[in-house]
């Protein structure tokens, strides 16, 4: 009672400083004194005043904002901690459930300036819009001769008498960490040969050149080489010799990967390069990823890059780019007005980065310069002309000939500085290689620079080198804006090589590794930000000592394993079967790694006396939720067994807002009931386990208690056994048969109605929605909102895909359908199980290849603001079949649709009638949306897939693929390891409050803030650890709020990363009298936080007492309505104050720093105020205690 009168107080406060406000106001624009000055003689004047007092208005109403936004934090803080026993759900007369209001107020406080960057400003002043350029293009792929994609290329012989070409060839090694081999047997069988071999050969010549790209290569080799050789590596990158490109973990895939894992990849090459080489990457080098995505770019150029440049794009665009001198371009950010986001890319113009299509536009004469295929070698040129080592005979014949090609392709550019790459996979592994490469480009060089008629400087080069060049002839810093080339804005999805190739299938090949991949990231993050958290905690309780640092070696590991899996042949689904199995195992172990050092850090952390703390790695103190028996199974739920005495749970938010979730827990008998850490009872909902469709587990039941957890925080919870029904209310069950004669084991405690018979169609209902489905099929037919009398079309029905009958089928890159979809006919009708509760209702369809699961959340806020979908798919004894789920909806959206780049912005679409089918289907990282004038209707998923829409108010996505054959590009297996994979998802449907056809047509969009929460809550679930101790009391336990102050909910802690100790290492054991050299037996190694002697391989496997603090404001939109949201969402126009953001840590300092940590922005100071963008990404060195 005294909290609600609290809250109408503090209610009828806010009311009161509204209308007071709006008063004064007024007040003041009437007595506004440049009125009386002006003497209403002088329009223009009277325009500038009347512009003055909306600007004041304006100014006004963000004051007001801002009050308001202060008296709802302070209502929060008030009710925060007086939250009274909750009451509990009850039946109405009706029949269905009720949950007792709210005790604590939500608030969606946004400000109207932060609703004005999703409307756009200025606009852009852009040369190539990609969604324009693709409705432009013809695509039709006419024959061009020797460039058979391109166009027969001319030139004036005198062309470069002015201004000579400047030709800069890159040796080069493209290097796959794994593919047909796994990252280490290509590390022993090639890639250590490559590198050694470089050091040797590059010391030959001061001139020869070489870059590299894979640091997950290079610091495997790193470690097994010499501190001579690694002194001689270090010298080549000093002179310019050597260039590290891009410097990331891997080369990652664009499509299918998430922001979160592409920026910690990053950073984990970055970091390694700057405290191993003290090298900073300058370039980037992307030659092999399916097409790419406009995430890139910006995290490239965040990172201080300069330029960069990509390779495959489709054989169309390159035509285009080439024929308009367009190759090279400005990439711009579709959101960025002030240009701050442009990075210089080089798109190379021909068919692949090997030899052959480099030279120039004849791969007949590139493949003579591919001295690897000398006759003898194992390797020769396809077009039957050998190439010839080079003589002093020939030298100026076989000059000319490599000179017309370097012309040619010159004529495509802009500039007189021409980029030739020279290299292909695993090249430059022989010593043999790199003479004859080098030493026969070398004398066509000394050839060519020798006749001052040719007007021609030729050399090799590093991709650098190139770039500086460049900027250098236009006379501009490089990382400047380029004056004469264009800018683009857009993405390069989907990509084709060459007829109506598309490499759209990877976008869901193998689907349980892509699910693996973001339950792994997840965890990442989680333990990323617990850690950080309990090792500052116990460093200000000086209790340093007794914490389990090693735990940063397992974070290290797992940072490097979902880097790895980044590789654009690992999450992409096209490696052999073994090597898929090997990138497989690495994730699993980390996740099981992971989920130790979570339990580690929550243990800590929900100890209210921290002396107690004790780490025994063999018995650990808490549980995990769930475990995986191997790499390629679906996870097992724990099960709690309940005692006498109470057992404890720990329960873990990953997401920086508050939120109000159900929490599933698996227990041993039904007689339970719930409580918080204080012993008040929780709403929960107790229902069985189920192994198939008609089996119920005996002995274990699912109790799904509503609980309220904070901000990356620990609640705790008890269980305890109990025969007091009050809290803990039963599921009631139907499950229809369809005439099926299959068994039942029906549960016990929870009634159950088994119909035998079809069902009519039938409803379920909570407090937010309405969701009606086929009594027949069990899948979804319409969604109604409360409160609304429209019942919004949305059909699911599941379909099939072929492969065509001729030479080229569909395979772990392509997808080349046989038409178009046939409906999924099984043999049998489907079992459909309803079960309707309290806390959440459900409708299961079990079919012979899916089991579709779609719930309803009767909860207040986020959870119970969209649909729950799951998809347990096994297509394993289906043949060259593709399983898809479409919706099918009644949404006007004609032949446009948005999707997701890597989870970080969204990119318009249009179905192509000129394309075909394969052609439209695009990546879905988290998610896809349609949308009409009235509505937007968002599907999120929990792993990438492909997704099209392929008409009118249709979504559809790709949930697996079985493939028996290869698609000819270079893999040599189909796809036949299939998995029984669950694909989860969260149907969204919004009501599009504003909206007009000028805002649609642009080619951008945003999600809302609704839409974003959503994405968390299922990217990010809760996770549940049981205390193990199952007979003792435990200590005492309190739960864990690290956050002192509400988040602005357009702010994402995108990590908090606990950076590596530096460590300084010296020899700890010398050479005996007459030893010649130093041969280091041992290192002494001090790290920056303690006095421990390490061995080599714990160098990089110790904490620092820094922190990379990973900030990303989220751009959305405004127009759709947003209500319930369940927590308190307010906006600040950008403003943070981190220095009181975490409770009882002190921020001692905060650095400003480029994306990956490489160059400071600024200098470290005390001020602790940050300001965001929409949509930018920050990160900040900072340090907790």
């Amino acid at each position: 009672m005294k909290l609600k009168k609290q809250v109408t107080v503090c209610g009828a406060a806010i009311f009161c400083v509204a209308v007071f406000s709006l008063y004064l106001m007024l007040d003041r624009v009437q007595h506004d004194p440049a009125r009386h000055q002006s003497g209403g003689n002088f329009p223009r004047s009277q325009i500038s005043v009347l512009q003055n007092r909306i600007e004041q208005l304006e100014q006004l109403l963000e004051e007001n904002h801002e009050i308001i936004s202060h008296i709802k934090d302070s209502v929060l803080e008030l009710t925060a901690h007086a939250e009274g026993q909750p009451s509990l759900p009850h039946h109405t007369t009706n029949g269905s459930w009720v949950l007792p209001p709210e005790s604590r107020p939500s608030f969606l406080s946004v400000s109207p300036q932060d609703c004005q960057f999703a409307l756009g400003g200025k606009g852009q002043n852009l040369d190539l819009q990609m969604l324009a350029v693709y409705s432009l293009l013809p695509f039709d792929n006419q024959d061009g001769g020797v460039w058979k994609q391109g166009f027969d290329i001319t030139y004036e012989p005198n062309e470069w008498d002015t201004e000579p070409l400047q030709v800069f060839v890159v040796p080069h090694s493209h290097n796959d960490p794994g593919w047909i081999k796994t990252f280490d047997k290509y590390y022993y069988d090639q890639t250590q040969h490559i590198l050694n071999s470089m050091v040797l050969k590059m010391q030959e010549d001061p001139r020869r050149r070489f870059i590299w790209s894979e640091i997950s290569f290079f610091s495997k080799w790193w470690d097994n080489i010499s501190p001579q050789k690694r002194a001689a590596v270090r010298r080549l990158i000093g002179n310019g010799q050597l260039e590290m490109v891009t410097g990331g973990w891997v080369m990652p895939d664009e499509a299918n990967s998430h922001y979160f894992a592409m920026i910690d990849q990053l950073i984990e090459g970055h970091q390694w390069l700057e405290k191993n080489i003290g090298v900073t990457p300058r370039s980037g080098w992307a030659v092999d990823p399916f097409g790419y995505s406009s995430t890139m770019p910006y995290l490239l150029k965040r990172s201080n890059l300069t330029a960069m440049l990509i390779q495959r794009v489709h054989y169309a665009i390159k035509k285009h780019f080439a024929a308009t001198q367009n190759l090279e371009f400005m990439w711009r950010q579709t959101w960025d007005t002030d240009t701050s986001t442009d990075i210089f890319c080089h798109m190379m113009p021909f068919y692949s980065y090997d030899v052959p299509h480099t030279c120039g536009p004849d791969p007949k004469i590139c493949c003579q310069f591919d001295f690897k295929r000398l006759p003898g070698g194992r390797i020769n040129c396809p077009w039957k002309v050998p190439p010839r080592a080079i003589t002093d005979a020939n030298v100026a014949e076989r000059a000319q000939l490599l000179l017309d090609q370097y012309r040619k392709k010159s004529k495509l550019f802009r500039s007189k500085v021409l980029l030739v790459p020279l290299g292909d996979d695993f090249r430059y592994d022989k010593p043999q290689e790199w003479d004859a490469q080098f030493l026969n480009y070398q004398r066509i060089f000394d050839f060519l620079n020798s006749q001052p008629s040719l007007h021609v400087q030729a050399q090799f080069g590093t991709l650098s080198d190139y770039f500086d060049a460049l900027y250098k002839k236009v006379g501009i810093v490089p990382g400047m804006k380029l004056p004469g080339f264009p800018v683009l804005s857009g993405d390069f999805f989907s990509y084709a090589d060459r007829e109506d190739h598309y490499w759209t299938g990877y976008y869901t090949s193998r689907p349980f590794y892509k699910s693996l991949d973001r339950v792994l990231e997840a965890h990442l993050r989680g333990a990323e930000i617990l850690y950080s958290l309990a090792l500052a905690h116990a460093r200000r309780a000086g209790i340093t000592g007794r914490y389990p640092l090693s735990d940063y070696s397992l974070l290290s590991n797992a940072r490097r394993n979902l880097g790895l899996f980044q590789h654009h042949d690992a999450i992409t689904g096209t490696a052999k079967e073994a090597v898929a199995v090997d990138y497989g195992v690495r994730l699993f172990q980390s996740l099981t790694n992971l989920k130790h050092v979570i339990i580690n850090a929550a243990h800590y952390l929900v100890l209210e006396d921290k002396d107690t703390f004790r780490h025994d790695p063999a018995a650990p103190f808490l549980g995990m939720d769930d475990t995986r028996p191997s790499q390629d199974s679906l996870p097992e739920r724990t099960v709690v067994k309940l005692e006498t005495s109470p057992r404890f749970l720990v329960v873990f938010n990953p997401l920086e807002q508050e939120r109000l979730s159900l929490v599933p827990v698996l227990v041993d008998s039904p007689h339970v009931r719930v409580l918080s850490e204080e012993g008040l009872p929780l709403p929960s909902q107790l229902s069985p386990r189920w192994d198939s469709a008609t089996n119920a587990v005996p002995d274990v039941y699912q109790v799904s208690v509503l609980a309220r957890l904070p901000a990356l925080g620990l609640r705790v919870l008890q269980l305890q056994r109990s025969f007091d029904g009050q809290a803990t209310l039963p599921s009631s069950l139907r499950l229809y048969l369809h005439g099926r004669d299959v068994p039942v084991h029906k549960p016990t405690a929870v009634p159950l109605q088994v119909l035998p018979d079809a069902a009519d169609d039938f409803c379920l209902e909570t407090q937010h929605l309405r969701a009606c489905f086929s009594g027949h099929s069990g899948l979804l037919q319409s969604i109604r909102q409360a409160g609304e009398e429209r019942e919004q079309r949305v059909n699911s029905q599941f379909f099939v895909y072929g492969t065509r009958s001729s030479k080229d089928k569909s395979g772990a890159y392509l997808f080349l359908p046989d038409g178009e979809a046939k409906p999924y006919n099984p043999k049998d009708p489907p079992v459909v199980r309803v079960t309707e509760g309290p806390l959440f209702s459900e409708v299961a369809s079990y079919y012979q290849h899916v089991q579709a699961v779609v719930r309803l959340y009767n909860v207040p806020g986020v959870e119970g603001l969209s649909l729950d979908m799951s998809c347990l798919v096994d297509i394993r004894d289906h043949v060259n079949k593709e399983l898809a789920l479409r919706f099918s909806t009644d949404i006007e959206s004609d032949d446009t649709f948005f999707t997701d780049l890597n989870g970080f912005q969204i990119q318009p679409r249009r179905y192509h009638r000129k394309l075909p089918l394969q052609a439209n289907f695009y990546p879905m990282p988290t998610m896809a949306y349609i949308q009409d004038m009235q509505s937007r209707l968002t599907l999120h998923t929990a792993q990438a897939l492909g997704v099209s829409s392929l008409s009118s108010g249709q979504l559809e996505v790709i949930l697996d693929r079985r493939l028996m054959q290869d698609d000819n590009r270079g893999l040599g297996q189909g796809l036949k390891d299939n998995k029984r994979t669950c694909n989860h998802f969260r149907l969204l449907l919004e009501r599009r409050a504003t909206a007009n056809k000028i805002q649609d047509g642009r080619p951008i969009s945003f999600p809302s803030l609704m839409s974003h929460i959503t994405s968390m809550h299922l990217n990010a679930e809760a996770l549940v650890m049981p205390v193990v101790q199952e007979k003792l009391a435990p200590p005492a336990l309190r739960s864990f709020a690290p956050l002192s102050t509400t988040l602005p909910c357009d702010f994402h802690i995108l990590n908090l990363r606990t950076l590596q100790a530096e460590v300084s290492c010296v020899p700890c054991k010398q050479p005996g009298p007459g030893a010649i050299g130093l041969h280091v037996v041992c290192l002494k190694c001090v790290p920056s936080i303690a006095s421990h002697t390490l061995t080599p391989w714990q160098e990089e496997s110790l904490p620092s007492a820094e922190a990379a603090l990973i900030l990303h404001r989220k751009g959305f939109d405004c127009s759709l309505e947003a209500k319930n949201l369940g927590f308190n969402c307010t906006t600040s126009h950008g403003k943070l104050a981190l220095g009181s953001l975490f409770q009882g840590l002190e921020l001692s300092s905060l650095q400003p720093t480029s994306l990956t940590l490489m160059y400071p922005l600024g200098t470290a100071s005390n001020v602790t105020n940050v300001h965001l963008d929409p949509m930018e990404i920050a990160t900040f060195r900072v340090r907790l205690g």
